[in-house]
């Protein structure tokens, strides 16, 4: 009997192959098993043509054992099998594709379906094994041929003996290193484990003699391990039913079963595509956040299928980022299952369905604020900074897409309301929209800044999460209206009058507040007099891109780069605290330097910011209000 060699590039190729091409030595088993359903897949189709074939459906099975002292792994099964020239093109040639030849010449046939494309997936099994047998005998023939190899460096083909058509393939498992542990692959467990993981929707039963406990005879309490032939798959997807004949409770325990969330969905989302490419998705929107969905540990991406084979358990290409808390799978049968993680980021079959998903997803989100605003305000509540980082990520690039999808605080509502239902609102030559930023609704309510504009009759976006800010500075506008931070030194609400009179007024104390600047050491880039204030003395504005809140964003990153908004020290010019102001400017230098330093001190504390010397802010405090009682 002689060894041949391979028909391709050697031990090189087939080193190259599995190395790069399989990452996940598991997966040996989803091709054997796929290549064996390929198999059966052929004989039934046969039969339908050939009256010499007497086929039956229920009796074609896939089995699979392991003996843990030998050292095997064993797949069988009774398809249509391969004669000699057979082996020697199939298996003697890598990258040659028996499956995919029998689907090209009966392309013409819609009900064709081959998994297995291109021919790389057996040698996968080299993985895991020193040497592989191959015993087939095809349909048609009496004769067996036994194929086997230890990998690159040849193989050898013989006749042998087979009582009966199909093929069975022997893996011989490598011995453990220090690296590798290839005796896991040798239990009931971690096999049925691959089978239930890579191969539940194979559809004709995968059969493995397992281990059960069950009572003794007689006994109502003495167990026995009992050895019996158990079917490893359910063979039919969930996702390839009939959505109207799927009860909900069916959806939720798919859901709760495969993704092992204790939860059920929050929403559901089953369709078909057909056309250029053809796909059908099962979409679930989990009912609660993952505790580490903004975490670097996490992990987006859809499972992927091939005709009900999975191979890929995240396919991270299939989902944008702002809808990375989407959870489900996909099942295409436009894709091979020997397909690699780099081809897949290049295949234009994948970008195609990756396109239909996002769309999906974003109409049934938006129709679900359309008619049910009540649900829709408890997804955005659980997933809502998802959408906000879509909108502000890669530049702006999907803000248009997602603008629609947002909500805020509404300080006119008391709720949540989108930038459309702001616009429709806005009052009567109110050109702009504005909004607020702080840790809390209620503290946000509090802001002097916030009160003249309330009294006004504007509405205010309330942005309480730190992601809110970039989001608005990213879109910039909407609908035509710009966003103003109401704590931004350019809003102007005065009329014309009473922007005249505080003109003259900040012109008449330039020297006082050029004073002030000095004595806070340029902490401030202005100080000035306002009219934005009704009873409040002071305030902080900010003028640039740069707000104080942002800054706080930004300064509490686990970075050395820290940032300081350009800060306005704004004085209510109607308030009492003016006019002792001006009057100590003129009378008492030592005590407008203490009032300068605490009507700042106050401007901080009221935007939430820290202060750099507060012990030397409570005492002047304490000395300003005991001042009276020194003489007594």
């Amino acid at each position: 009997m002689k060894k041949k060699e391979f028909k391709s590039e050697s031990k090189r190729l087939l080193d190259l192959m599995i190395n790069s091409i399989y990452t996940n030595k598991e997966i040996f088993l989803r091709e054997l098993i796929s290549n064996a359903s390929d198999a059966l897949d052929k004989l039934y189709f046969m039969s339908l043509t050939d009256s010499k074939l007497k086929v039956n459906k229920e009796d074609l099975k896939i089995n699979l054992a392991f003996d843990k002292e030998a050292r095997t792994i064993t797949i069988s099964d009774n398809g249509c099998g391969m004669n000699e020239e057979e082996l020697e093109n199939n298996l003697g040639t890598i990258a040659r594709s028996g499956s995919l030849m029998f689907k090209e010449e009966n392309k013409e046939q819609t009900d064709v379906d081959i998994i297995g494309q291109f021919g790389v997936g057996f040698y996968s099994a080299f993985m895991v094994s020193d040497s592989i047998e191959v015993l087939s005998r095809k349909y048609d023939s009496l004769d067996g041929f036994l194929w086997k190899s230890s990998g690159a460096d040849g193989y050898t083909i013989e006749k042998v003996k087979k009582e009966t058509v199909g093929t069975i393939i022997t893996l011989h498992i490598k011995v453990d290193t220090e690296e590798e542990e290839y005796s896991k692959f040798l239990s009931e467990y971690q096999l049925r484990d691959m089978v239930k993981k890579y191969s539940d929707y194979v559809r004709y039963p995968i059969m493995m003699e397992v281990e059960n406990s069950k009572l003794k005879d007689g006994s109502d309490s003495d167990y026995e391990t009992v050895k019996e032939v158990a079917t490893l798959n359910s063979m039919t997807p969930l996702w390839k039913k009939d959505k109207n004949k799927i009860t909900e409770e069916e959806y939720n325990n798919f859901y709760t079963d495969k993704f092992y969330d204790y939860e059920a969905p929050f929403k559901i989302i089953h369709f078909k595509v057909e056309g250029l490419t053809n796909f059908t998705a099962l979409l679930y929107i989990p009912g609660h956040a993952p505790y580490d969905l903004y975490s670097k540990e996490y992990k987006k991406g859809l499972q992927l299928y091939s005709s009900g084979v999975l191979i890929m358990d995240k396919c991270e290409d299939l989902l944008p980022d702002y809808f990375s808390f989407v959870k489900g799978v996909v099942d295409t049968d436009d894709l091979s299952l020997n397909i690699s993680r780099e081809t897949l980021q290049q295949d234009k079959s994948v970008k195609t369905i990756a396109k239909s998903i996002e769309f999906k997803i974003k109409k049934e989100l938006e129709d679900m604020l359309k008619n049910d605003f009540e649900s829709y305000k408890k997804f955005f509540k659980s997933f809502g900074m998802q959408i906000k980082f879509g909108v502000y990520n890669n530049y702006g690039i999907d803000k248009d897409k997602l603008k629609d999808l947002l909500v805020f605080y509404s300080s006119n509502t008391k709720d949540v309301i989108t930038l459309s239902t702001y616009i429709v609102n806005m009052l009567d030559k109110q050109d702009v929209i504005y909004y607020a930023s702080g840790e809390t609704v209620d503290k946000i309510d509090l802001l002097p800044q916030v009160e003249s504009i309330k009294e006004k009759g504007y509405d205010i976006l309330y942005l309480t999460e730190y992601v809110d800010e970039f989001t608005i500075q990213a879109l910039m506008e909407y609908d035509g209206k710009k966003f103003v931070n109401v704590s931004s030194g350019g809003v102007e609400l005065d009329s014309d009058d009473e922007k005249d009179k505080i003109k003259k007024e900040n012109e008449k104390y330039k020297a006082m507040f050029s004073s002030m600047k000095e004595i806070l050491e340029s902490k401030v880039e202005e100080v000035r007099f306002t009219n934005r204030l009704k009873k409040h003395p002071v305030c902080l504005t900010t003028k640039g891109n740069i707000s104080i809140e942002m800054q706080k964003v930004i300064n509490a990153m686990p970075s050395d780069e820290k940032i300081n908004a350009e800060t306005i020290l704004e004085i209510n010019e109607t308030h009492p605290i003016s006019k002792k102001l001006k009057k100590l400017f003129k009378d008492d230098k030592d005590k407008f330097n203490n009032y300068t330093k605490i009507l700042y001190a106050q401007a901080r504390l009221i935007e939430g910011l820290s202060l750099e010397n507060p012990t030397e802010i409570s005492n002047l405090i304490c000395e300003v209000m005991t001042e009276n009682t020194k003489e007594e």
